[in-house]
């Protein structure tokens, strides 16, 4: 699997963080609502993951400094 540059991966969380605080704040239209569902999808094909929550956490997790002692939300049971 091709992984992300962690700038890009910094870049992306940043952008959908602005882009969920303008949502909460009611000043987002239709373009903010579809810049925030584009944003989490790449996040989601940039990290491999399905959902939002666990790209967060799989791209924070690629950042430079980022703790790497616990990884249990991206670990899978078999």
């Amino acid at each position: 699997m091709l992984l992300a540059h962690p700038a890009v991966l910094d870049d992306l969380i940043q952008r959908y963080t602005a882009l969920e605080h303008a949502l909460e704040s009611g000043n987002a239209g239709p373009a903010t609502r579809q810049r925030l569902a584009d944003v989490a999808y790449t996040l989601c094909v940039s990290t491999g993951t399905r959902d939002i929550d666990t790209a967060l956490v799989a791209a924070r997790h690629r950042l430079p400094g980022s703790r790497t002692g616990d990884d249990s939300a991206l670990t899978s049971t078999v």
